[in-house]
Parts: structure tokens; C-alpha cells; sequence
């Protein structure tokens, strides 16, 4: 996917006008040059680039972003008349044949221009992998030494991981077509007509053909199809979940001029592309469509690949290192051989064989096998694995960066207390809110069930029977209050006939409700006071005080009306909502999950740390962390994170634990930061679109079932429950995975590299081959099959407590360290051949490559019992029964095939009793030794797998 061109936008012509410019809003979005030679700044620019590679700075905005704030912060300052001339056009709108231009000019209106990528070149990036080149050119070299099987098993084998990689990457790939239909819809847009008086039209038009300089109309429920300047608005509310994550709402309108200091989002005279309309109504001026919208800064890097992890570099560098051991190694034991027998055949053959043999052929299927097996077992702790790298990559996850609505809380509001004003709990503040939500007809929202399910619970006892709705004022989100009129009928003193009273119950938002209040009720002396300036700030500190708590809070206001006996069914306008008595607060609280608190410390246990990253007010956010036991010593909120440096903001990050008011780039930043500069390898939990930034730039992007469907397309693990706890499940599989997988390349290199070693000191001090290429090729067979039951082996406890990462320098050590110790036992069985059979001359030859063959295949077999546990093997720590029925079976073909007509076609003989006896003293020393080293390994170390 190409980089968007933001320049466009801002040197568009005018219909009027076509050559011409606009210097003023040029200005705005480029920096001044003056310099002569544009070509030496270009050049230099373009080797700076070179120079800087693919580093991620998450601490700035790139220059494209930058252009965009620019822009969009130069609109909202400007009166509306110079943002007419900045997008070249007039207050009646486009003509048609101008708005036609610039969708050509400027292409469809989607936030990313995305190109598929063809099967073919996804088939090619996952066959070209260094692995699957050795393994194709020694399977040609098989066949070639007419050994067609192993060749064949080789070639299955590059099938299955090609054929893997290609069905993920493809899926994967196919997820950022679906941007473009994110805000697809229908927009009411004013056009121009006639060329001698120009009429204005109201028009239908698709999102995809909205142009810079629209008027566009909307009312609820519509979505902006660009970036659009406020011209005229009428009691505007508009919802931004798309942007920030969050339910909320906010307020905008025509009638300001913004300034620097405000934050992007909060601009109140600017919309948003995919933002919503809640309430009311109005005009705009669509300023920035398209890639030059602040959505596509958002998904600017969607579609694009990620750079390989740490494990695939060192594949792809052991793989390196192989080829390059194989080509020395073969080409001198070829030499060698040649030499010594002076069959040049014979030694190309040998050399073939013995690359072969150097080569973990079962990678790929260990590799993908431990995966699907992985995958299979978290689909059980109902956890759909989408890319099955992701898996492993959860075993090395050291950072888990959560969401807090839904994730951390039940996303469901539950009542806490009921105050008067001043902040004494009193049961008639209750009592009425109760009475409001009880009677309210319109739709119950869910503060109403919680304070009905609050009532409920503890046993009130408000008795609504008694009373009976008159009218309804509804909620609507530019009263942001509702009011119920109710009657009920009291009995006088003198017991006369009983007479009705009428009150008006008013329930809200606290500044929409004390704005209509003139007076307040003292609860405990039962007076009404005249509400004073010194009530209305005591009121508003205490409402601040339960928000910096973690509160929502609403308030209650009341007063009586006039009856008119007979007259039930009066209709009551906005006008009675005046003169109110202001009761008192009612407050809730989204609770936090039972099982949140429990999870982080499981995870926690496990070496995870959990930061939260939200869209959310900082004190609702500190007030949540508290609750499940997250650290709150360090927080920061995104408008903060904007006016730092790169160093600071690195370092903000790294410390901070709670990271709240973010905006959904600054959340990417926020990953990228801790995945580079921090080294972390991170996880993110999100369901929204505006997590599917971090969610694609996370080393495992996971989401809900219950997610958007842009965020589910992006993330690698899709949880069937919102639950930690799965997650916690996860990070266990995904450890055992990455254990296992580590576990079968250490000892397959380790045996390997030893097993080639010993057979090039045999070659150069016998003078003759230890085995002959067939036997080596079936010897390396046999040891291949015996590795695939790998997968299923368990691990210590203590490995999964903490995460797991590749390291080069690490498998290089354990190398050199375990290496020899194989390749000593091997000489020691060399010796005793040599020396007790004297097994020297070519009649003898038999005798050793039959012993050699029984020895090398049982060495490489108990290997794996060795490396796979710290402890000592068969006595400590027994691997899984898989593992053990493998290493019986392998062990026992090896042993009994010299007495099978096999055996006679490869060249074998009998062995006597007595160098089975050896070969018991050899392997017993052989563990003693590797303890020894593996011991002292872990001891300089402080690990083992």
C-alpha cells in the first residue's frame, strides 16, 4: 500500500479558477523553503529516510499526521468566510461539474486506499524462506543419490509450511478491504445549478463521492463523511466511540473559534469522519476527505506487513548459519573422502548425506504441529486462534495492554449511594429518583435499572402504587434530563374528602438540573431555602469530588404543581421544568469484574504486566485500577503524552500504568514504544475501531467475539468470553508451545552438529566412511520420525512462570556448551570400536558401520530426554508418554533392523552382546556428563530451554 498523498488536499484548484493557488493555505501545512535547491533538500531527505531504516519513533507524530492536525486545527481557528476560501468553495455549495473533478482529482472517499495483493505474490513471500531453500535443494540432492523417500518427506514438508503461511497471510490481508466500507452511507449534500442563476439543490449522494468543499446536512443518526467545519448547528450532540472508544457523548457547535491548546478531539467546531449524530441538527463545510482525513491517520499503516519477531529472524539466521556450515562441512568431508578412497561419486554422495543430516528437516512440521496443537487446546478454554504465530508470541508476552470498559469492568452501571446537598445520605433523595425511573415510559436506560435494582435489594419500601403518571417530558440529549408528573391523593387533617397532589420529578444530568433550580430542601428540618451561589459551588465540589472518585453522578430536583381537580390529563410542555427544589446526588459506579482482580495477579505471577490504555477520564480510570489491585502510583492522559519529547515521552510510557483520554493513534504509539524502545513483547486487548491501530501493531492484537468487526479482522486471537482468566490459559499453551518448539531446536542442533562433527574426526582418522550415505540418510530418517511425538511432551511448572523470548546468543552458547559432550561419547564409542573389535580393515568395515549406526541413533534418541527437562531425566522429571513410546519404538527399530533383510540391504551385520553392554556404560557416563554440563550451564546462565 503506497503512502497516502496528504499534499493534495492542500494545493487544490479552485472550479473557478483551475491554475490557481492558495498561498494562505498552503502556509498552513508546509513549512517554509527557502532554499534555492529543492533537489539537494530532496536527496538529502531521501538518504536520511535510507539511513533511519524501518525504526518506529513512538514518541511523534509522523509527518503526515502532522499535516492533518495542522490543517484541522487552522480550520477550527479561522471564521467561517476564510474556511470558504482555504477549501475554494461559496456558501451555496459545488456545482456538479466541480464536484465531479475533484472526485476525480481526488478518488473515492474511504479512509485507506488499499491495494490486495495478489495469491501469487502471497504464495511467493511464503514459499521464498531460507528453510524451505535447503530443504528443496536436498531433496533434489536426494534424489540425485537416489534416495527418492527422504527427498519426497523434504518435499511434503515444504508443502505444509508454504501452505500454512500462504492461508494466513492471505486471510489476513483481506482484513483492510473492509475499512472502506466502514462509513459507507447516504449524505444530504448542497450542489449549485444553472449557469446564468445558480440555484441551490438538495442532493443524495454515496460517501464514496463526497468532495473537500460539500455542504453537507445532517440530523441524528447520520455519519460525518469527512472532516467537516461547523457552519451552523442546533443543539448538536454527537457520539465518538468510533474515535475514542468510549460511550460518551459531547457537545459541538458552529458559533466559536477554537485555539491551539484545545485537544483534537474536543474541538467543538469540528466533526469527525465516522462520528455519529446523537441529536440535533446542522450544517458543514467538508474540509478533508479521504486519506486526508483524521481517520486515516488512524489506519495509515493498516495492511501493512509486519516486521518478522524475534523467533522468525532466528529461523531465518540459523538457517543462514546452516547452509553455511553445510557447504564448509560437506565440501571438506568430500575432499577427505576422496582422497582416501578416490571415488568421487561416492564422496559427492557422502557429502550430500551428511548436509542432509545436518539439517532439522522436521522444523516445519514441529513448528506448525506445536501450533495446531496449541491452537486446538486454547479453542477448548474457548479462544479462537486466527494466526497461529500469535500462539507463541503469547508465551513470550511480558506486556498486556487492556482496555477498561468491559475488560476490567462489567461495562454495566450499579448504584452507590444518594446524597442531599450536602453529602448526608438521605432516603428521600432516593425515594424520588426511584419514583422518576419507575414511571418513565420512554426508554429505561441503564442508571434507571440500577437504581430500581438498588431499591429492590435493600428492601424499600416506596409504595408507586400509590401514586399515577400525569405526563412525561422525555430525556433527549439537549435537556440531558427527564421529568415525570405524578399525582397520588393525601387525606386532610379534618378528614374531609381526600385532596390530589401533583408533583414534578425531575432526573438528570447535575448541571442541566441545578440550572432550573431556584431553591434547595433542607431533608432534616424540612425547609426550603432559596438556592445560593454558596449551595451551587458546594454542590458542584461535592459532584467533582465523587467524579474524582470514579463516580457517575446525576442529580434530583422536584417541586409541586397546581392541581385542577377533574382535569387529569393536562399536558405539560418544557415550561414546567423551572423553579425546582434541587434534592440531592445519586452516584454509580461500573463495577469492576470478580474475576479481573484474580486474573491480573495470575498474570502478574506469571511475569505479565497489565497496562491500561483508555479513552476514558483519568480519575474513573485510577478509580477501576484501584479496585483490581493495578498499580496507580504512575498515570498520565494522552493531551499530556502530546507535549512531551521523544525521550520523555518513552520514558512516560515505560513507567506509567494507567494511560487514560487516549486517542486511538496515541495508543499505537504507546504499543510501538514499548515493542522498540522498550523491547517488550506486547499484547493488546481491544473490541473497538479505534483499537484496530494498536491491535495490528500489537505482537498479539486480541479482541471479543462481541467486537467490531474491523477489530476482530485485525486481532490474531478472538476471546469467546471478555474474560482475563482466558487470556491466562493462554499465556500458559502459549509457553508450553514456545517450550516446546525452543526444546526441539536445541536438541536437533545440538545432535546434529555433534553427530556431523564426530563424522568428520571418523573420517579423517579412519580414512573410510563411518556409514555409508544410505545408512546415514536412514539414521537421520529414523531420528526424524522420533522427534514428531515432540509436540505433546509436558514442561516444568517453573518454565511457564515467566515469559519466554528467542535469543540467537543464547542457542549459540547452549551449542558450544552441549555440543562436544555428544561428540565425545561418539569418539569414545569410535574408540572401543577401533580398539576391542579392531574394526580397522575393509573386512571389518560392517562391523563398524553397524555399530556406529546403533550408537549415533540411540545418542541422538536420548538426547531429547536430556535437554528437555533441567532436572535429571527418567529420575527428577519423565517426559509424557508420547515422547517414551517414541523413543522405545525408535530405539528398538535401530537396534533390531541389523536382523532384518533390511538391515542386509543396508550393509548391516550382527553386533555382539558385549558392545551392547558398552554402549549401557557409554550412555550412563553420557548422562553423567550432560548433567554435569547442564548444571553448571544454568549456574553461569541462570536458564536452560
Amino acid at each position: 500500500m503506497g503512502m497516502p498523498n496528504f499534499f493534495k488536499v492542500f494545493t487544490r484548484n479552485s472550479h473557478s479558477h483551475p491554475s490557481s493557488s492558495n498561498p494562505a493555505c498552503e502556509n498552513l501545512v508546509d513549512k517554509p523553503n527557502n532554499q534555492p535547491n529543492g533537489f539537494k533538500i530532496s536527496v538529502f531527505r531521501v538518504i536520511r529516510r535510507f539511513m533511519s531504516g524501518n525504526k518506529i519513533d513512538g514518541g511523534s507524530r509522523t509527518e503526515e499526521e502532522d499535516k492533518v492536525y495542522s490543517w484541522l486545527y487552522a480550520i477550527a481557528q479561522s471564521q467561517k468566510d476564510i474556511v470558504f476560501e482555504y477549501v475554494r468553495s461559496t456558501e451555496r455549495g459545488l456545482s456538479f461539474t466541480e464536484a465531479e473533478r475533484r472526485l476525480k482529482e481526488n478518488g473515492p472517499n474511504v479512509p485507506v486506499e488499499y491495494t490486495f495483493p495478489s495469491w501469487w505474490h502471497l504464495l511467493w513471500n511464503a514459499f521464498f524462506h531460507p528453510f524451505n531453500i535447503i530443504l528443496i535443494v536436498l531433496s533434489a540432492l536426494s534424489y540425485l543419490a537416489f534416495d527418492g523417500s527422504n527427498g519426497c518427506i523434504m518435499l511434503v514438508l515444504v508443502f505444509i509450511s508454504v501452505s500454512l503461511r500462504f492461508y494466513q497471510e492471505y486471510n489476513s490481508s483481506k482484513a483492510a478491504m473492509k475499512l472502506s466500507e466502514f462509513v459507507r452511507c447516504p449524505i444530504k449534500v448542497q450542489r449549485c445549478a444553472g449557469r446564468v442563476i445558480q440555484t441551490e439543490l438538495l442532493v443524495q449522494v454515496d460517501q464514496r463521492d463526497v468532495v473537500p468543499g460539500d455542504i453537507v446536512i445532517f440530523q441524528p443518526g447520520d455519519l460525518f463523511p469527512g472532516d467537516v467545519r461547523l457552519l451552523t448547528s442546533k443543539h448538536l450532540v454527537v457520539s465518538q466511540s468510533s474515535l475514542t472508544g468510549e460511550f460518551g457523548t459531547t457537545e459541538k457547535t458552529a458559533d466559536i473559534r477554537e485555539d491551539q491548546s484545545t485537544p483534537l478531539l474536543d474541538l467543538k467546531n469540528i466533526c469527525f469522519m465516522g462520528t455519529s449524530v446523537i441529536s440535533g441538527s446542522g450544517t458543514g463545510l467538508v474540509v478533508s476527505t479521504g486519506s486526508k482525513t483524521y481517520m486515516s491517520t488512524m489506519f495509515s499503516n493498516i495492511g501493512k506487513q509486519k516486521p518478522p519477531d524475534d523467533f522468525e529472524k532466528g529461523i531465518q539466521r540459523i538457517s543462514y548459519v546452516l547452509v553455511g556450515v553445510m557447504v564448509v562441512i560437506a565440501t571438506i568431508i568430500v575432499l577427505v573422502d576422496y582422497f582416501t578412497s578416490h571415488a568421487l561419486s561416492e564422496s559427492i554422495l557422502f557429502g550430500i548425506s551428511v548436509a542432509s543430516a545436518l539439517t532439522p528437516q522436521m522444523l516445519p512440521l514441529i513448528v506448525n504441529t506445536s501450533l495446531a496443537k496449541g491452537a486446538l487446546a486454547m479453542a477448548r478454554d474457548r479462544c479462537i486462534v486466527k494466526s497461529l504465530t500469535a500462539i507463541r508470541d503469547m508465551g513470550s508476552m511480558d506486556i498486556l495492554c487492556i482496555d477498561k470498559t468491559g475488560t476490567l469492568t462489567m461495562n454495566s452501571a450499579m448504584m452507590v449511594n444518594h446524597f442531599d446537598s450536602w453529602g448526608s445520605p438521605k432516603e428521600k433523595v432516593l425515594c424520588f429518583g426511584f419514583l422518576n425511573s419507575y414511571f418513565k415510559t420512554e426508554q429505561k436506560y441503564p442508571l434507571d435499572d440500577a437504581i430500581l435494582a438498588y431499591v429492590y435489594t435493600n428492601g424499600y419500601r416506596f409504595q408507586p402504587s400509590k401514586w399515577r403518571t400525569i405526563d412525561e417530558i422525555p430525556f433527549d440529549f439537549t435537556r440531558r434530563r427527564v421529568s415525570v408528573i405524578l399525582e397520588t391523593e393525601l387525606k386532610a387533617q379534618d378528614k374531609s374528602s381526600p385532596f390530589l397532589n401533583r408533583i414534578v420529578i425531575t432526573k438528570g444530568a447535575l448541571v442541566e438540573v441545578i440550572k432550573i433550580c431556584s431553591f434547595v430542601e433542607h431533608i432534616d428540618r424540612g425547609e426550603i431555602a432559596t438556592l445560593s451561589l454558596e449551595d451551587h459551588q458546594r454542590i458542584l465540589n461535592m459532584e467533582e469530588e465523587l467524579s474524582n472518585d470514579g463516580l457517575r453522578v446525576i442529580a434530583v430536583a422536584m417541586k409541586s404543581l397546581d392541581t385542577q381537580r377533574g382535569n387529569r390529563n393536562v399536558a405539560y410542555d418544557d415550561t414546567v421544568e423551572c423553579d425546582l427544589v434541587f434534592l440531592g446526588l445519586i452516584s454509580f459506579f461500573d463495577p469492576p469484574k470478580d474475576s479481573a482482580k484474580q486474573a491480573l495477579w495470575r498474570l502478574a505471577e506469571k511475569g505479565v504486566k497489565a497496562k491500561v490504555l483508555t479513552g476514558d477520564s483519568l480519575p474513573l480510570a485510577i478509580r477501576i485500577c484501584k479496585e483490581v489491585g493495578i498499580r496507580t502510583t504512575h498515570v498520565v492522559t494522552g493531551p499530556d503524552l502530546e507535549l512531551l519529547n521523544q525521550d520523555s515521552f518513552h520514558e512516560t510510557v515505560k513507567r506509567s500504568t494507567v494511560l487514560a483520554r487516549l486517542t486511538p493513534t496515541q495508543k499505537l504509539r504507546v504499543v510501538q514504544s514499548l515493542q522498540t524502545v522498550g523491547q517488550h513483547v506486547v499484547g493488546f486487548l481491544g473490541d473497538g475501531v479505534n483499537d484496530s491501530l494498536a491491535l495490528e501493531a500489537a505482537n498479539v492484537g486480541i479482541s471479543v467475539d462481541s467486537g467490531a468487526s474491523i477489530a476482530k479482522d485485525f486481532a490474531d486471537i478472538i476471546l469467546l468470553e471478555k474474560d482475563l482468566n482466558v487470556l491466562v490459559a493462554g499465556v500458559e499453551r502459549g509457553r508450553l508451545t514456545f517450550a516446546n518448539t525452543m526444546k526441539y531446536i536445541k536438541m536437533s542442533v545440538v545432535a546434529n552438529v555433534g553427530s556431523i562433527l564426530s563424522i568428520f574426526i571418523a573420517t579423517v582418522v579412519l580414512g573410510f566412511e563411518p556409514l555409508t550415505p544410505r545408512q546415514l540418510l536412514t539414521q537421520n530418517f529414523l531420528y526424524n520420525v522420533g522427534q514428531i511425538a515432540i509436540p505433546w511432551d509436558n514442561m516444568e511448572e517453573d518454565y511457564v512462570k515467566t515469559p519466554q523470548k528467542w535469543s540467537l546468543k543464547g542457542l549459540a552458547m547452549f551449542i558450544l556448551w552441549n555440543g562436544p559432550v555428544c561428540s565425545v561419547c561418539d569418539i569414545a564409542a569410535l574408540t572401543f570400536i577401533w580398539y576391542y573389535y579392531s574394526a580397522y580393515s575393509p573386512p571389518d568395515f560392517i562391523l563398524f558401520h553397524s555399530a556406529w549406526f546403533v550408537e549415533g541413533l540411540l545418542m541422538q534418541t536420548l538426547i531429547i530426554h536430556l535437554i528437555r527437562t533441567e532436572k535429571i531425566p527418567f529420575i527428577q522429571e519423565v517426559a509424557s508418554w508420547p515422547v517414551i513410546c517414541s523413543t522405545i519404538v525408535i530405539s528398538a527399530i535401530g537396534i533390531s533392523i541389523q536382523y532384518t533383510p533390511i538391515g542386509t540391504v543396508l550393509g548391516f551385520r550382527h553386533l555382539p552382546l558385549s558392545y551392547y553392554g558398552f554402549l549401557v556404560v557409554l550412555f550412563i557416563g553420557y548422562f553423567t556428563i550432560g548433567q554435569i554440563v547442564k548444571r553448571v550451564y544454568i549456574l553461569v546462565y541462570k536458564t536452560w530451554l
